[in-house]
């Protein structure tokens, strides 16, 4: 009888044909956290990952309130086929911010959608701030991103999304791709703020006066804390900034919101966090404390 047996691969081979495989499909990476409060403190109470996402070990630079999280994507960009998607519990009377150590890259997608899918819920007396660093959406880059906020009556929710097409430090022009961006907030189950863009390089809208009028960047902050204060809509609409950006801030009834168009995301994120450092007294009741990877 003829045995016929299959030639054994190298060690090294045997472990990185499986990182092959899942290059060739796109890595499928998730992480859920629960935030909850324990002696008046904010405490990771739970964290589960698949894949490489991940949060660094938490931080109190403000002490007890709030935890202040890294959340990390240790392959560094995102490639056509990648789907990240990241979930957030915040239990009631729990605080946290939650930032990112980088500008997230969006790579040319090959003909593949890259998608990031983010669910926040907030319970009462909870306040979540989400602050990430600037989305790079590369030449050919298939993009889409999702997220949503669902909020109990008085809990507080504050994030910004930060968007550059095209890869300006390189003098590279988004010419190719696609890239699609939602986020909706609810409170009590009853819709509060929908946002949805689709763009394309032929898109009317990144010409026209009212989209983004020929600008590359383009970013929002949005605030759910209830009605804003007439002073504090005031000092904000008289922050400025010594550029040819279009900016500005409008409040409604339960969402403050702010809008950056313009040439450059490190001064979208410049004008944010000086909204930031306005707003929060108002509705995080502190003083804006940066957290310490924005400095590095």
């Amino acid at each position: 009888m003829n045995v016929r047996s299959e030639p054994v691969l190298p060690i090294t081979q045997q472990i990185e044909k499986p990182a092959i495989n899942q290059l060739m499909t796109g890595w499928d990476a998730s992480l859920k956290l629960i935030f909850d409060s324990r002696s008046a403190k904010t405490i990771l109470a739970r964290r589960q990952h698949h894949g490489p996402l991940v949060i660094q070990k938490i931080l109190y630079p403000e002490g007890n309130n709030p935890a202040h999280g890294v959340i990390i994507h240790p392959p560094g960009g995102v490639a056509g086929g990648d789907s990240l998607q990241l979930t957030v519990e915040m239990q009631s009377d729990s605080s946290a911010l939650l930032t990112t150590p980088g500008a997230t890259k969006w790579y040319k997608s090959a003909g593949r959608r890259a998608s990031q899918h983010i669910a926040m819920t907030v319970a009462e007396n909870s306040q979540l701030e989400w602050l990430p660093q600037e989305n790079i959406v590369f030449d050919g880059a298939d993009v889409a991103l999702h997220t949503q906020i669902q909020l109990s009556e008085n809990a507080v929710f504050a994030g910004w999304e930060v968007v550059c097409l095209g890869r300006q430090a390189s003098g590279e022009r988004w010419n190719s791709g696609r890239f699609r961006q939602q986020l909706s907030i609810k409170r009590d189950s009853k819709l509060i703020w929908n946002e949805t863009a689709l763009l394309k390089p032929d898109s009317p809208l990144l010409t026209s006066i009212a989209g983004l009028r020929s600008q590359v960047v383009f970013g929002s902050l949005v605030v759910a804390a209830g009605n804003t204060p007439a002073e504090i809509l005031k000092d904000c609409q008289q922050i400025t900034l010594d550029s040819t950006a279009t900016y500005g801030v409008s409040a409604l009834p339960d969402i403050f919101t702010a809008r950056y168009i313009g040439p450059c995301a490190q001064e979208a994120k410049i004008y944010f966090e000086k909204l930031w450092h306005c707003l929060r007294p108002w509705y995080g009741n502190r003083q804006a404390i940066r957290p310490r990877i924005w400095a590095t």
